[in-house]
This record gives C-alpha cells, sequence and structure tokens, in this order.
C-alpha cells in the first residue's frame, strides 16, 4: 500500500470518527450552526501560550501539549470540512494532497497566524498551514492519526463508563487516563484496520474494576 494510499485511509477513518462524535454530542450537530471556525482560532490562541511567544522572558517550548492541540484543532478542521457536504472520499483525497504540501516556512508562530488567519478571515481550515505547524512540531500524519484516535477513542470510552454520572474513575492505578493512553497507543500499530478498537480494548483492561 502506497504512502498516499495510508494517509487518505488514515484520514477517512478521522472523518468518520469526528462524524460519530459530534453525532453522539447531537444528532444535528450539520444544522446547529457551530463555529467550528472560531474553535479553531481559540485554539490557535491557546497553543501560542505552550509554544512560548513573550520575547521579555524565557519559556521553553512544550512540544507534546503543542501536539496536542494541533489534535483538538484537527477535530474542528475535520469537522468544517464535513460541513461543505462533500463526500468522507472526496474531503480524504483533498486533504491528503493539502497536508502533502508544505511551504518553507520555518518559524512556527508564523505558521499558526496563517492558520488563525484563515480560520478568521475566511471561516475555513487552512490544511496547508496546519501541516506547516504539524513538519514544525516534529508531527507527521502517523501520529497525528495515532493521537487523534487516541483521543477520541477516550472520550467515547469516558463516556461509557460513566463520565455524565460522574462514576468516572480518573486516576488508573496512579496513573491519569491520559498517560495510561499514551502508554497504549505507543505500543499497538496504526496501519491495523482495527486500530481504534484496540485502544479501546486495551483502554478497557486497563480500566480499575
Amino acid at each position: 500500500m502506497s504512502t498516499q494510499t495510508v494517509a487518505t485511509t488514515q484520514i477517512s477513518q478521522m472523518l468518520a470518527m469526528q462524524d460519530a462524535m459530534n453525532s453522539r454530542v447531537s444528532d444535528t450537530w450539520r444544522e446547529n450552526g457551530y463555529e467550528w471556525y472560531r474553535a479553531i482560532w481559540v485554539e490557535c490562541a491557546e497553543m501560542l501560550d505552550h509554544h512560548g511567544w513573550k520575547w521579555w522572558k524565557h519559556q521553553e517550548i512544550d512540544v507534546p501539549q503543542v501536539q496536542l492541540e494541533l489534535v483538538d484543532i484537527f477535530h474542528f478542521g475535520l469537522s468544517l470540512r464535513l460541513m461543505t457536504g462533500a463526500s468522507v472520499d472526496d474531503i480524504a483525497t483533498t486533504l491528503t494532497d493539502e497536508l502533502a504540501h508544505t511551504s518553507d516556512e520555518t518559524d512556527f508562530k508564523l505558521a499558526l497566524e496563517q492558520l488563525a488567519s484563515a480560520a478568521v478571515s475566511n471561516r475555513e481550515f487552512n490544511a496547508q498551514a496546519f501541516a506547516d505547524c504539524m513538519r514544525l512540531m516534529h508531527m507527521d500524519l502517523d501520529e497525528l492519526f495515532r493521537q487523534y484516535v487516541g483521543k477520541n477513542t477516550l472520550n467515547f470510552f469516558r463516556q461509557d463508563y460513566g463520565y455524565k454520572e460522574g462514576t468516572y474513575i480518573k486516576v488508573w492505578h496512579g496513573k491519569e487516563d491520559n498517560e495510561v493512553l499514551a502508554d497504549v497507543v505507543a505500543k499497538l500499530d496504526t496501519s491495523a484496520n482495527d486500530f481504534q478498537q484496540q485502544v479501546y480494548d486495551a483502554l478497557a483492561a486497563n480500566y480499575p474494576s
């Protein structure tokens, strides 16, 4: 299977998962008028704090946290693309192409501002700017897929195990569920067709009984 085919397959899976997550929040999410574009630029501003931008003080780049914020933004970007009404196959093909064509930008802050600008000015998801941000944070599509599927699956798992009711256990054997998730996804093969189910099953196996 070619690299492009794998990328398109992964993006198709993430689109389907995003639709499922949005539908769990509201069956009519496409008609509800949610401002996905606004969520993107707000996340961009939050991400900048994790990256650092203040020239008057020393700041260290928190790469893992910036990557997590990028994953959150991709949730919103996928939702915006799904709102266009195009088919999942068409969106996946387009995104595969756009994410593969990065610019020569070397300053993460400027790439991030391109992403935010498109969201503010045009209410759209600039996939090329997003790809630049990923590249400058040492994140490839496989890592995006790994973290996206993990976060999506954990959100579903929390709901299934009593998150709304307040009975969900957040700390598992001395580790927060996010830490357990990171350990789980690092050991699994992202190319497996049932990768999401493997993540869910692993979470269930680790959940305190």
